[in-house]
């Protein structure tokens, strides 16, 4: 495996792969790599003659307040899971490698996608992931990126940015990786106590919960999510910042009952740590 950390590394090596006609498949990830990011990069490996995952702990997506400068950076053991997991590239730029100019160039989707959910409190996160996206899509050329169901409102704001930018790359969404408990993989679970990690849990407890509703016959959206709401409220740690459905898969409004796929969307901190879970409620 091989680590590039400029521009001109990467390109050289994307370059000779488009020569010599090999697919290639992109990982984009912000490091701190688990097993989540390792199934991405296994699905990768399965499709792709030429495997790359980017760690980059991307400056730009995180507001005042954030935790930017408390963010894991562990690119070592980062290497070496994803050599093990199969990359045959890891892009491990530095943010002014990213962005050399001072004045920047963004890429920004506009409209109710990236406004709701975690639009509310981080108003200029999706900017940061479509700016940096569109960067490394530029760079690596793949024929195939990989991105976690974990993520479901950055993974349809690039699929709204790919459609618009014609984009010529297709996205794999693959299903979101958890623990044994449920909790679902993050990196910010490190950051975790025992008490937190174990109150977590009510995240994926509460969506399955939901879940098993819609499969039993509700489609009232808002009774959906106060049984959501009022499970994870009556776990004394969290401090919920939404729960919260839309329709799929723009994230516009519920008009009436449930008559279509649906994100049903959860983030809550624990402590000074904001998680994130979700559900995709099928059919009608």
């Amino acid at each position: 495996m091989k680590l590039c950390k400029t521009v001109a590394e990467l390109r050289t090596e994307v370059a000779l792969a488009k020569v010599a006609g090999r697919s290639i498949g992109l990982v984009p990830t912000m490091g701190a790599l688990h097993e989540g990011h390792g199934s991405l990069i296994a699905a990768a490996r399965k499709e792709n003659e030429l495997v790359i995952v980017s760690v980059f702990v991307n400056p730009t997506q995180f507001g005042p307040g954030e935790d930017l400068d408390a963010y894991p950076r562990t690119l070592e053991a980062d290497c070496l899971l994803a050599e093990q997991m199969g990359a045959d590239i890891v892009f491990a730029p530095t943010p002014k490698e990213m962005y050399p100019s001072e004045d920047m160039t963004w890429v920004e989707v506009t409209g109710d996608i990236t406004k709701v959910l975690c639009g509310h409190s981080r108003p200029i996160h999706f900017c940061g992931v479509t700016t940096v996206v569109s960067k490394l899509f530029n760079l690596a050329q793949p024929d195939w990126a990989y991105f976690g169901q974990k993520d479901a409102q950055q993974v349809q704001v690039i699929k709204r940015m790919v459609k618009d930018l014609f984009f010529n790359v297709q996205l794999r969404i693959m299903p979101i990786v958890r623990e044994a408990d449920g909790l679902a993989k993050s990196s910010r679970n490190t950051y975790l106590s025992p008490e937190e990690r174990k109150a977590g849990l009510v995240l994926s407890r509460s969506l399955r919960q939901a879940e098993a509703l819609f499969q039993q016959g509700e489609r009232d959206g808002a009774e959906l999510v106060e049984v959501v709401r009022e499970m994870i409220a009556a776990e004394p740690l969290s401090e919920i910042d939404y729960v919260e459905i839309y329709a799929l898969p723009d994230l516009t409004p519920l008009a009436g009952k449930i008559a279509g796929p649906c994100l049903l969307a959860v983030a809550v901190r624990f402590g000074t740590t904001r998680l994130i879970d979700n559900i995709i409620l099928e059919g009608a």
